[in-house]
């Protein structure tokens, strides 16, 4: 659970600033110890097969145990730093830079490794790990630690209970508390036994204490928490926040804000042992869809999503189809925000410029006025924000690097709030695809089939204006959600099935990817090809559920079912028969800029390439292409 901190006073923020540049440059040290021990190690190449890597790596250091000695070693030799950092702390980013490294020198399950670990800068360093609590031993909790109980804060910001809970701006900060206590044991001299109260006792508004370095000499550093009070949240705090005995474990994070003091918004990461929370109308609404008895197809598109399900004994009920896309009001918004973004992007180039004019030359019309200038005698025009290109060498690097470039203080808070922006546009798109998620397996029900298609390659094909949509951010969604409803989404080889050439009858409808409409000549079926192809996904058989490669098209069932239903199917197969989830939007909250460029149907069939649904065997992410089932003379009906 994300609790903010109200972090006001300037005493505390620089305290904050010096923590974490602190255990950055403590990070920053561990992190070059590695890459030179991984260095190291790839390089000992005869020595690995003589001896084995296990041999090397002890011999390098390169484990967890030799990471965190060194961390305690750079924390020693730097005097400095104990007077912010533990001990704990030291260890648990040591640890964090290990992770890292096992991931670059042991391969994962498919093989793959994953690239040279790098040494961090500054503005990514955003998270202090915490150390868990131990529920073992009582009253131990040695990094960030919350204290104080839900109840205390609530009686504290309603005033007793007697008005809504309010939060000022400025929070106070809990003291600790001060005088004995009794400890309930007796004394050897008979006397009831007390012990000096700590923040064990403390029983008022939630705080995160942090004791300071071992050489610290400025005492706790406390930061209060602002309990989250929007619309519904009161259910959700309560769940995680009632019961101290579950909390587990704080992290410490920062974010960009450059409204913020400081320019950073603080927060304290809380884990909590024990199930998430969902809301009683989502719960509700799972064991809903956990009840249906229906079976569904998914078919992602660059434009849409398009959904169709149909009653898995073909019988009782009728097929239903859902098609998800933008309104025409959410695509003015996204011009609106587009207009936005690029007015940005020019405020910050023209910004970087003007303070590095020395690494760009003049444009055109800028050495054009200059010229003219000059043959008539006139002094030369000072040129503040050169238009031309930046200076290269002969082979076409810059001969300065952007990152050594002066960067003005406007051109960090426009960045900033460039930065803030696309982060409110990213969390709007996942908002909008769990809302989109729950209503699909509300309607569909929870056992969904879905093609295996790589969405890199569309990204390749059309660039970011997948992202108006977010096709593969929707499906990912979907698959989550019909797990938490008791159900799967099941992936399907787009070489077995080839979902959008068939036709519900068996016969093979051939289209290219312009072709949006579907036309059998056979039966006669017309629909969109999206929906016939989410239609067929439904009725693809598995040989082995957890193997794409081994989907196929039961032409026998979806033959069955157009016969079963006819005009119901065809009605379903041309509009959406269940209005389009669209969850509310505040203003401000977009999918994504829009691109420029002609729209996916236009270009798509000017390619003379492989297209995303109609994959050629060079590259099968399924696996290797087999035999086509649903193409036998034998299972062909019509």
């Amino acid at each position: 659970m994300v609790l903010p901190l109200a972090v006001t006073d300037p005493a505390d923020i620089s305290r904050l600033d010096g923590l974490y540049s602190a255990m950055w440059s403590l990070k920053r040290a561990v992190q070059r110890d590695a890459r030179a021990k991984v260095d190291a190690y790839w390089a000992a190449y005869h020595e690995r097969n003589e001896q084995g890597a296990k041999a090397v790596r002890q011999r390098l250091g390169l484990s967890r145990e030799a990471l965190e000695r060194s961390a305690y070693e750079h924390l020693e030799d730097s005097g400095h730093l104990k007077h912010h950092v533990s001990k704990a702390l030291a260890m648990h980013i040591a640890d964090e830079v290990w992770n890292g490294v096992s991931r670059h020198l042991f391969p994962d399950t498919t093989g793959h490794r994953f690239g040279r670990p790098k040494v961090g800068i500054w503005h990514d360093f955003t998270r202090i790990p915490g150390r868990a609590r131990s529920h073992t031993t009582e009253n131990k909790w040695e990094t960030f630690r919350l204290v104080g109980t839900l109840h205390g804060h609530v009686m504290a910001y309603t005033d007793g209970g007697r008005h809504e809970l309010m939060q000022p701006r400025q929070m106070p900060t809990p003291t600790a508390p001060e005088g004995r206590v009794p400890t309930g044991k007796i004394t050897a001299a008979g006397k009831p036994g007390t012990r000096r109260a700590n923040w064990w006792d403390y029983k008022g508004p939630l705080a995160v204490v942090f004791a300071g370095g071992p050489e610290g000499k400025r005492g706790d550093l406390v930061l209060p928490v602002r309990v989250p009070q929007a619309p519904g949240q009161r259910e959700r705090v309560r769940h995680f926040l009632a019961n101290p005995l579950a909390w587990h474990k704080v992290d410490l994070v920062r974010r960009r804000k450059a409204s913020a003091p400081g320019g950073w918004v603080h927060e304290a990461h809380l884990t909590v042992l024990g199930p998430g929370y969902s809301s009683p109308a989502v719960r509700a609404m799972r064991d809903r869809a956990a009840q249906l008895d229906r079976i569904g197809g998914v078919d992602g598109n660059v434009s849409n999503l398009s959904i169709a399900s149909f009653p898995a004994s073909l019988g009782g009920g009728k097929p239903e189809s859902t098609e998800i896309t933008l309104t025409d009001a959410e695509r003015l918004l996204v011009e609106k925000q587009a207009k936005k973004k690029r007015g940005r992007a020019r405020a910050l180039e023209r910004s970087r410029r003007a303070s590095n004019a020395a690494q760009y030359g003049m444009s055109k019309k800028q050495a054009n006025r200059a010229t003219r200038r000059a043959a008539k005698g006139l002094e030369p025009k000072a040129v503040t924000v050169p238009g031309g290109a930046r200076d290269t060498r002969s082979d076409g690097v810059p001969k300065q690097a952007f990152r050594r470039d002066r960067l003005s203080a406007t051109y960090r808070e426009q960045r900033a709030r460039q930065a803030e922006h696309a982060a409110s546009i990213a969390e709007y798109r996942r908002h909008r695809a769990r809302q989109a998620a729950r209503e699909i397996i509300a309607t569909h029900g929870p056992v969904l089939v879905a093609e295996d298609c790589d969405i890199r390659t569309w990204y390749r094909l059309w660039g970011k204006r997948l992202s108006q949509t977010t096709p593969g951010m929707l499906i990912s969604a979907l698959k989550a959600e019909c797990e938490a409803a008791g159900g799967r989404l099941v992936r399907a080889s787009t070489w077995s099935t080839a979902l959008s050439q068939h036709c519900l009858c068996g016969e093979r409808v051939h289209k290219r990817l312009r072709d949006r409409e579907h036309k059998c000549i056979a039966c006669g079926l017309v629909g969109k090809r999206d929906r016939v192809s989410a239609a067929l996904a439904a009725f693809v058989r598995f040989t082995d559920v957890d193997d794409p490669k081994t989907a196929f098209l039961d032409t026998t069932a979806s033959r069955n079912a157009q016969i079963t239903y006819a005009e119901a199917l065809e009605e379903a197969l041309r509009e959406s028969t269940t209005s389009c989830p669209k969850p509310p939007r505040r203003s401000g909250r977009v999918a994504a800029p829009r691109q420029r460029g002609t729209s996916a149907p236009r270009t798509a069939g000017q390619r003379n390439r492989a297209t995303p649904d109609e994959t050629r065997p060079v590259r099968d992410h399924a696996g290797k292409p087999g035999p086509r089932t649903a193409c036998s003379p034998q299972l062909t009906l019509w």
